[in-house]
This record gives C-alpha cells, sequence and structure tokens, in this order.
C-alpha cells in the first residue's frame, strides 16, 4: 500500500508543477490572436493579402474592416515568448522590447473597398519587436523598432 500511496502522491505533484508552469486560462484568447497575426515564420512579402485573408485579419471599428498595417515575425513561438522574459527589455505599461532584432515582413494597405479585397504589399526587414505581456506570456504586439527607434 505504501508504493501506491507514494506514486499518487508523486503524481499530484507533478499534476500540480505543470499547472503552476501553464498558461493560464485567461491569457489563452489573446496569445492565441497574437499568434493568429503577427507569428510568420515561413510569410514572404508576396503573401501578405493570402496570410491576411486567410487568418481573417481585419481592423474594427474601420469603414472597410482592412487593417492599415499588419506584421509578421518570422520566428517560433519559443523565440517570440522568450521576449517576455529573459530575451526581452522592459519598457514600461507591460512592454518588453526584444534584446535581438527579428525578421519581420512588413504589410501595408495598398487598396481595398471591403475586408477580403484588401489588397497590401510587403517588405521584408529586421527589427527590434516589442511586446505585450502578462505573466511572462506575449498577448500584445505593440511596435517594431529600427536601431531602438520606433517605427511603424
Amino acid at each position: 500500500m505504501e508504493i501506491h500511496q507514494s506514486a499518487v502522491i508523486l503524481l499530484l505533484v507533478l499534476a500540480a508543477s505543470f499547472t503552476a508552469y501553464g498558461q493560464p486560462d485567461d491569457i489563452k484568447p489573446c496569445y492565441q490572436k497574437l499568434l493568429n497575426q503577427h507569428l510568420g515564420s515561413c510569410v514572404n512579402e508576396q503573401d501578405c493579402d493570402k496570410e491576411i485573408s486567410k487568418r481573417d485579419i481585419t481592423a474594427s471599428g474601420t469603414e472597410n474592416g482592412c487593417k492599415e498595417v499588419n506584421t509578421f515575425i518570422q520566428a517560433n513561438k519559443n523565440n517570440i515568448k522568450v521576449v517576455c522574459g529573459k530575451g526581452g527589455t522592459p519598457q514600461g505599461n507591460n512592454l518588453f522590447k526584444s534584446n535581438q532584432p527579428f525578421p519581420v515582413v512588413i504589410c501595408k494597405l495598398q487598396s481595398g473597398q471591403r475586408h477580403s479585397n484588401c489588397q497590401y504589399r510587403g517588405k521584408k526587414s529586421t527589427r527590434y519587436i516589442v511586446l505585450g505581456c502578462d505573466r511572462e506570456w506575449p498577448v500584445h504586439y505593440e511596435e517594431a523598432m529600427i536601431n531602438g527607434l520606433m517605427a511603424g
């Protein structure tokens, strides 16, 4: 019996530790939205129209629903997440600037009458990124920086 009780206690301890280090439920929707709108490890300059339409990226409150600018960060989830910890520098207001620049594709609106007919032109760049973080999880893409200066 003692072996059985020890196994149960070990499982409870392991379960508690996984929960303690997991992502809080209230952060998941914002984190997933950030990944959908801004994670683009394989997105290139020619993909802007297709990716923005496929991911249903819109700008609420605008007349045509077309987002003026959307930036895709060419990285994986882990590279982005570390910006909210040891890979970033606090900027105040829960914002963190990446310690290293990231390759990005910046998609700027060229024309569009209504969402899904928005047309974008992409440009590749390397920039420091600024993320809004909540409990060390990225939940908002704020800005990109070129040589330490804020950019759109």
